[in-house]
């Protein structure tokens, strides 16, 4: 049985949250435009990722992210959505074996998902990445790939048995968020309980 973190850590988001999950209402607003509007199909998370990845082939951060890292960049599509008054886009994206959304998503209306003018959306969504991106601590200073994974080695050694139930998925998310400024540790425990959620179908 896989083991949890002691407590979920208070999500603080990175570049990388940010910069994905931008990419990500991206590709669900394409999604939506491919389907009558009040009835798009729901899309798994992995499905999900490789939309958006066709739409930016050269995005390194895009092409790194796995679907057990995706709950915070879905939170950010939330959060796009709700300070815009549009419906949540996030609730399209679903687990791919419970297929259901994770808690990031309220139900959607299909009633207003049609009648919703998306057309100021790419501006609203630039400007928004901007705001956020000067939000992010300072302290959080992204790093190349390999200071990272040679951080991460470097902790690790000393932390074994802490770290014996990370994935292999688990692990290149660590990678990913210690490119983005997390330490060591943080991204561990936020990685453990992205994997508890997402093995329960809760993310």
């Amino acid at each position: 049985m896989m083991a949890t973190a002691a407590a979920a850590p208070v999500i603080v988001f990175t570049f990388n949250d940010i910069d994905v999950g931008a990419r990500l209402v991206e590709a669900l607003l394409a999604h939506v435009s491919q389907a009558a509007p009040a009835h798009p199909a729901p899309i798994a998370y992995d499905a999900l990722l490789a939309a958006a990845r066709a739409m930016y082939p050269r995005d390194a951060a895009l092409g790194r992210a796995v679907a057990v890292g995706i709950g915070p960049k879905l939170q950010i599509v939330a959060r796009f959505c709700r300070e815009h008054g549009y419906p949540n886009l996030a609730a399209l994206a679903v687990h791919p074996v419970t297929g259901q959304p994770g808690p990031h998503a309220d139900a959607l209306d299909p009633a207003a998902l049609a009648a919703t003018d998306w057309s100021a959306a790419p501006v609203q969504l630039a400007a928004d990445v901007t705001a956020w991106r000067s939000a992010v601590p300072a302290r959080l200073k992204p790093r190349a790939e390999r200071p990272a994974d040679v951080a991460w080695y470097a902790w690790f050694r000393s932390h074994r048995d802490e770290c014996k139930h990370v994935t292999a998925e688990g692990k290149h998310d660590i990678i990913n968020l210690v490119m983005a400024g997390l330490d060591p540790e943080t991204a561990l425990r936020r990685v453990l309980a992205a994997q508890a959620d997402y093995g329960t179908g809760k993310i």
